[in-house]
């Protein structure tokens, strides 16, 4: 089996699929191409290279995953290599009892009419 090939610098979206942040390449890129990647501060295009001690931050579901680069490889690895490639710096996700309050509306339903709009700023404390 030949050895992992570790460079000095990587693609983003290759690092972050390799690293197991995103299920899929594809789904890494057409996160970048959304805004949802920021490379130290600065929104990521896909081929934008990574380097060691680089911050990465992605938006994903709601929350935001921050990361930095410890090692940059560009295939696939198992999670035990890929944890080492990397330091987490997320904060911690909120609390379930948070996550119960938050009003959600189901999906297909539409805009939020100016009432529950109004309600919702309400129980979010944006009030006048």
């Amino acid at each position: 089996m030949p050895p992992e090939r570790f460079d000095t610098q990587a693609r983003v979206d290759a690092w972050t699929w390799a690293v197991r942040l995103f299920k899929t390449r594809s789904a890494a890129a057409e996160a970048c191409r959304a805004g949802h990647v920021r490379v130290n501060g600065v929104t990521a295009k896909p081929a934008l290279t990574v380097r060691p001690g680089d911050e990465i931050r992605i938006r994903h579901a709601g929350f935001e995953r921050i990361v930095v680069v410890e090692r940059t490889i560009h295939k696939r690895v198992g999670p035990p290599i890929a944890a080492q490639c990397l330091i987490d710096r997320s904060p911690p996700p909120p609390p379930k009892e948070v996550l119960a309050t938050l009003p959600q509306r189901e999906r297909g339903a539409g805009r939020p009419t100016k009432r529950e709009r109004r309600e919702t700023d309400r129980l979010m404390g944006r009030t006048d």
